[in-house]
């Protein structure tokens, strides 16, 4: 439907959330449209960025959107220098124990040993094998 707007028309909607999954991109798509001289209305809200009046309202809807996602990115970084600090790391757990990988070397040692094999032993890959070996 987007692309067979042309400029001059407007395109109405119900609500908002029929245009957007958030509001970012409800933002970005209609500042395409805006771009492209397309209108833009919506029936449930009452604003139309056709006039001045709506435009108004389209951007402080914007402004606070990006206001939000800036609170969120701040409390974000907050939360894992306080996770840090106390002494947390990122990521997931390693499949393989500084004890599983000994272990592993002990059973490759065996030349009817295959990796595929031991891998399986311990319930993980053998690229994952592999990667633990070389650490």
């Amino acid at each position: 439907m987007l692309a067979a707007l042309e400029p001059g028309d407007t395109l109405n909607v119900w609500r908002l959330d029929r245009l957007g999954r958030s509001l970012g991109h409800l933002i970005r798509t209609v500042e395409d449209l805006r771009e492209r001289g397309i209108g833009f209305r919506s029936l449930g809200e009452g604003f139309d960025t056709t006039t001045s009046g709506g435009k108004l309202v389209f951007h402080i809807f914007g402004a606070l959107a990006a206001f939000e996602r800036e609170l969120i990115i701040e409390r974000t970084k907050a939360g894992l220098a306080a996770a840090k600090a106390r002494g947390r790391k990122g990521g997931r757990r390693r499949k393989l124990t500084s004890d599983h990988v000994a272990y592993a070397r002990t059973l490759l040692a065996d030349p009817k040993a295959r990796a595929a094999d031991i891998a399986a032993v311990f319930g993980v890959n053998r690229a994952t094998l592999y990667r633990a070996l070389e650490r």
